[in-house]
């Protein structure tokens, strides 16, 4: 007796539905219903005629007949499935495309802030357009490499092998107590943290704008704008650094010194301090 594999009924069910055999298969999985099929291959394809269906059992693929098209609904059916395929390669191109001419605007308005806005136009003016295009999209690229660029760490690893030999060590640490600590904490990398790769893209596109305002704050008296932003920008860099290797040493001294108390009694004793 034939029975239907999707919807589970005999032939008895339904003498006047039309059967079908589509694949290798024998035994009960062998019969379908043809509008049981139908209807299964639709959810398989989802709109999409293109997309090859086989059985789930033997995985013969279906033999599926579409019935002609005209020239015209050819031509339209064609041109849709090139579009499809078009498609994703365009997005990504206006992806590419937008993110570069947003790096070019970037670069420009970079100059102009770093030489002064009269200044940085007539320079831009003068450059070839070619090197423009060029050059200008590398600038918000080398500052985010160059902000990937973790002297600090190394600065502090230099600090940590060497400065306990220095007579004035223990002035500024007592509690290191003559160079030893209790233990060694376990430090996570730099970039482990996804929050870490979005402070390095924001730092580093900021930082023209830090180094500009750094330079005439503190450089006023410079009449050349690039040389109030230089020295600006590395006045700003090694004060910033050095705060940074003073804030994690006494994080890496905080650690070193933890410590974990029994827990207390229950007849109320407060653990030893």
């Amino acid at each position: 007796m034939k029975t239907c594999w999707v919807c589970f009924a005999t032939e008895d069910d339904d003498r006047l539905a039309r059967w079908t055999k589509p694949c290798r298969c024998r035994g009960t999985t062998k019969w379908v219903h043809q509008i049981c099929l139908q209807r299964w291959i639709d959810e398989k394809q989802r709109g999409n005629s293109t997309v090859k269906v086989s059985c789930p059992q033997c995985n013969t693929e279906y033999i599926i007949i579409y019935p002609e098209l005209g020239s015209i609904v050819y031509i339209l059916d064609v041109l849709d499935r090139l579009i499809y395929k078009v498609c994703p390669f365009a997005a990504g191109g206006i992806v590419v495309g937008s993110v570069y001419w947003s790096a070019v605007t970037y670069g420009a308005v970079t100059v102009m802030q770093v030489l002064g806005h009269k200044e940085g136009l007539d320079v831009m003016e003068r450059a070839d357009p070619l090197f423009l295009l060029i050059g200008l999209p590398t600038i918000p690229v080398m500052l985010i490499l160059s902000k990937m660029i973790r002297w600090e760490d190394y600065l502090l690893r230099l600090w940590r092998k060497h400065s306990p030999k220095l007579p004035f060590w223990s002035y500024f640490y007592p509690e290191l107590g003559g160079g030893i600590l209790p233990r060694v904490p376990t430090e996570l990398m730099p970039m482990a943290d996804p929050i870490s790769a979005t402070r390095v893209l924001c730092g580093a596109l900021i930082f023209p704008t830090i180094a500009t305002m750094c330079g005439k704050l503190m450089f006023g008296s410079l009449h050349s704008n690039l040389q109030r932003t230089v020295l600006g920008g590395i006045a700003f860099v090694t004060i910033k650094g050095a705060l940074k290797v003073f804030y994690k040493q006494h994080q890496y001294l905080r650690q070193a010194h933890r410590t974990i108390q029994d827990f207390p009694e229950e007849n109320g004793q407060e653990p030893a301090q």
